[in-house]
């Protein structure tokens, strides 16, 4: 993702940016996804520790356990492809 991009997310773009990765059903898209994902994660990450708002407790929490399922399908994806895609098929 570009990071001239990433200044202008706002607060729901990592979710919507996390929820984007969580449900392509386009395996050759994915892999993009996700990295965008995690990028906008970062930088929300780093808003939230330079302005020091001290009640971010709740989304940190929901952005660690995102970091973890976007890590965990990242790794899926790189030791089983054809089961991933398997199973993206049928679900479509």
């Amino acid at each position: 993702m570009n990071t001239a991009v990433c200044k202008g997310l706002d607060t729901g773009s990592w979710k919507d940016l996390y929820q984007a990765a969580l449900f392509e059903s386009d395996l050759d898209k994915l892999t993009e996804r996700i990295a965008e994902a995690e990028t906008a994660l970062v930088m929300r990450a780093r808003e939230l520790f330079y302005a020091s708002e001290g009640n971010s407790g709740e989304e940190e929490e929901s952005m660690d356990y995102a970091m973890c399922a976007l890590h965990a399908l990242r790794s899926s994806l790189k030791r089983n492809p054809t089961v991933i895609k398997e199973r993206m098929m049928a679900a479509a």
